[in-house]
């Protein structure tokens, strides 16, 4: 009941088109039934709880029932959407924007699991933060840390709920990706609007209250 709302909150926040065609998940009973599959068909990728993958063009969700099931669904069908109108998505946005609408819709703003990680409150203190050029970087998902997810969120985060101009240069970059013009990277394009943004990021986090 959920994933229409989903689609629609990604055309709502970020300006992406709906997915052009559809979406198919597969559920599995069990973990079992889950890895079975999965191990015959795509022997390549390695095992994960729930996989997104793009299959001759079409997106398609594999998981199983489990306690976190309804997070997996929306992670999953984040990606399936935004790769059923996007050509390409740069891998750490799409982890990011993942992380983000993989909760309830009235968690994430201030009730993400993110804003416990006492070491991310203590990374933000200490000024150790990955700026976006670092996460650019990330070409596999094997490149990608904890770290990199956290990071990723917390720069979605900030786009979506900080200054006017840093959300505008996310909806700009993604309808640059939409029509397949090359699009200056998302940390240049960024700069230009926002000055010192790793800076107003942290900011963001200090400050950041209902």
């Amino acid at each position: 009941n959920e994933l229409p709302e989903l689609q629609h909150e990604l055309t709502r926040t970020l300006g992406v088109a709906p997915a052009k065609g559809p979406i198919c998940v597969s559920l599995f009973d069990s973990d079992e039934q889950y890895r079975h599959y999965t191990q015959q068909h795509f022997p390549k990728v390695p095992y994960r709880s729930a996989l997104f993958v793009l299959e001759n063009g079409a997106p398609g969700v594999y998981t199983y029932r489990k306690a976190d099931l309804d997070i997996d669904l929306r992670h999953e069908c984040t990606h399936a959407l935004l790769h059923g109108a996007l050509p390409v998505v740069p891998l750490w946005l799409d982890e990011g924007i993942a992380k983000y609408f993989e909760v309830p819709a009235g968690q994430r703003a201030f009730d993400h699991p993110y804003f416990e990680d006492l070491k991310w409150k203590w990374s933000l203190r200490l000024a150790m933060v990955r700026s976006i050029e670092s996460l650019e970087q990330r070409e596999d998902l094997s490149q990608m840390d904890g770290a990199d997810y956290r990071y990723s969120w917390a720069w979605v985060h900030f786009m979506l709920h900080g200054p006017a101009p840093a959300h505008n240069a996310l909806v700009e970059y993604l309808a640059c990706c939409q029509r397949s013009t090359p699009p200056i990277k998302l940390s240049a394009r960024l700069a230009q609007v926002v000055p010192n943004p790793t800076d107003q990021m942290i900011q963001h986090f200090r400050h950041w209250q209902r």
